[in-house]
């Protein structure tokens, strides 16, 4: 009922208090338990469906403890990210890790973590810009002076739907990066990796080369307008391609060659993705934790491909997740493979090739 009160106003009661009124079911001891329940089962259920798909998206796993003393391996690109990842976990093995970067300043940096947390000393940087031949050349010379032996090269730096920008040498910065200067890199070292036989080549590529295209009349955008995802299809298909086609002209040299997607990884390479769609970037950056790789998760195919025995009668093929995969129908292509070889080594003024 309700009660008036001194001066004319009406008193109504509080809910679930006194005067009378019954408490409310649902906020009662009985009606609370099964909420409680429910909402517990909601939220395992939930948890058990994130630790799924994060194992799901972590991919494979390279279990192979092969130890690596008395090797060397040369990375690109090895001061962040997949690279920084690789080495450490090359170097863990006991080998000797040489860091090829552009940046000496965070490569140091990087190194001395690396042999912090391996204990392995032996872990060198040495300057690396592959945006330039002449930078490409003066580092093979100095590499094959210095090193004795090459057992595993892995091409791993790269750059990823930047603006359209032209190197020193004229090129479109993503095929010049990411396949040109790797593709030069790889052929000066080729007499250092023969006489280190067995000897392995580690093409990190990308699953976006799945559409890509060759576009031999116009590789670098001059004609064309310019797509920042076209180029980067363009330079991870010269990738696979390049890979496959180092394959077949190493074949019986002890040499092999591989390629391979790590994932959708959480690293600085989709810094200009971000660049162009800052609001996009924001947005993605909580659900990109649960759904992207991790470096450490992201390096394990190219470690896969760098240490598994056996792989040799597999030269020339793609791998993802620790596993070999059909690469897309356009880098099996070996007509436009070895067109891509001599396009290639007339860009970089290379007559001598394997």
């Amino acid at each position: 009922m309700r009660a008036a009160a001194p001066g004319g106003f009406l008193v109504l009661p509080w809910p679930g208090g006194g005067g009378g009124s019954d408490p409310d079911p649902d906020l009662g001891e009985e009606g609370r338990g099964p909420l409680l329940l429910r909402c517990g089962a909601v939220l395992g259920v939930t948890l058990i469906c994130v630790a799924v798909l994060r194992r799901w998206i972590a991919g494979g796993v390279c279990r192979c403890p092969l130890r690596l003393d008395g090797k060397t391996v040369l990375i690109t690109g090895a001061n962040t990210g997949i690279g920084k990842e690789t080495s450490r976990d090359l170097a863990a093995r006991g080998a000797r890790v040489v860091m090829a970067c552009r940046d000496l300043s965070r490569a140091e940096q990087a190194a001395e973590e690396i042999r912090q947390s391996t204990g392995n000393g032996n872990v060198v940087i040495r300057h690396l810009d592959l945006a330039s031949v002449y930078s490409v050349r003066q580092f093979a010379k100095d590499f094959l002076d210095s090193e004795d032996r090459l057992d595993i090269l892995i091409n791993n730096a790269g750059v990823m739907m930047c603006p359209k920008w032209l190197t020193e040498d004229g090129f479109e910065t993503q095929l010049a990066v990411n396949h040109l200067g790797h593709f030069l890199l790889t052929n000066l070292l080729l007499p250092k990796l023969k006489s280190s036989a067995p000897s392995r080549v580690v093409t990190v590529s990308s699953i976006a080369h799945q559409g890509g295209r060759i576009d031999f009349d116009d590789l670098f955008f001059s004609r064309r307008s310019y797509s920042s995802l076209e180029s980067y299809r363009q330079s991870k298909l010269a990738n696979v391609l390049f890979s496959r086609e180092l394959a077949r002209r190493l074949r019986g040299s002890g040499v092999s060659s591989f390629c391979l997607h790590p994932g959708v990884i959480r690293t600085e390479l989709g810094r200009h993705v971000q660049g162009w769609f800052p609001l996009l970037g924001a947005l993605l950056s909580l659900p990109s934790l649960l759904l992207m790789k991790t470096p450490s998760q992201g390096c394990q195919t190219t470690v896969y491909c760098a240490v598994t025995p056996g792989l040799e009668g597999r030269s020339g093929r793609y791998f993802s997740d620790c596993a070999e995969k059909e690469a897309a129908p356009e880098g099996q292509d070996d007509a436009v493979a070895r067109r891509l070889w001599e396009e290639s080594a007339r860009l970089v003024g290379l007559k001598d090739t394997c």
